[in-house]
């Protein structure tokens, strides 16, 4: 499996899930999520892939400094609808990290682990692109993701025009792919410029 190399270089997420430990999936039901992982989930990397990545990573540092996150344990609301603009696939990879699911997630076992009804949209969070609630302590953390703080390189738009009109040569086809990702890894490299955390 080939992939860009600066992915193996990104935080890993560490939670701890103690629905895994009942069920003897992981050792002390704890488990990592790499950028990799949501890559694959995704089917593609891209800023807004990276985005949610990101804006996971840093609300759950916020959330539970110095120890794992424990998943499951996690409210996520969003401003937006699910079906507007990018929600849905942000949503997605923050459910794969949190285990937080709308309706469609696991409903407990014997009262306890339930999924569901942990993430929510269309809530008044003040523009900011999600919060993040711990359930037993209430501690709350609204982060908000802004990648246009990291320019495409120019010749991206000229060349996705010539990949809509179906006359890219393979040359065409991997200078953008090099392009796009280079853009990706400049997200990661100035989080500080993209991503804004607040505390409620």
């Amino acid at each position: 499996m080939t992939y860009p190399d600066f992915f193996d270089t990104i935080d890993i997420i560490k939670v701890k899930d103690p629905l895994s430990q009942v069920l003897g999936a992981f050792l002390m039901g704890e488990y990592e999520f790499s950028y990799l992982d949501v890559v694959k989930s995704a089917g593609h990397s891209c800023p807004t892939v990276a985005g949610a990545y990101i804006i996971t990573l840093e609300a759950l540092k916020a959330l539970y400094p110095n120890q794992r996150a424990v998943r499951g344990n996690i409210k996520v609301e969003f401003e937006e609808s699910l079906e507007e603009g990018v929600a849905g696939v942000i949503s997605n990879v923050i459910s794969q990290i949190t285990g937080a699911t709308d309706k469609s997630g696991f409903k407990g076992l014997q009262g306890q682990f339930a999924r569901h009804s942990l993430m929510s949209f269309d809530k008044d969070i003040s523009n900011a692109s999600a919060r993040f609630t711990r359930l037993d302590n209430g501690k709350a953390i609204s982060v908000t993701y802004n990648p246009e703080a990291v320019k495409a390189n120019p010749k991206m738009m000229k060349l996705m025009k010539t990949l809509g009109s179906g006359e890219a040569r393979p040359q065409d086809v991997k200078e953008f792919g090099v392009m796009w990702q280079d853009r990706v890894k400049r997200i990661f490299e100035n989080i500080d410029a993209v991503v804004e955390v607040s505390e409620f």
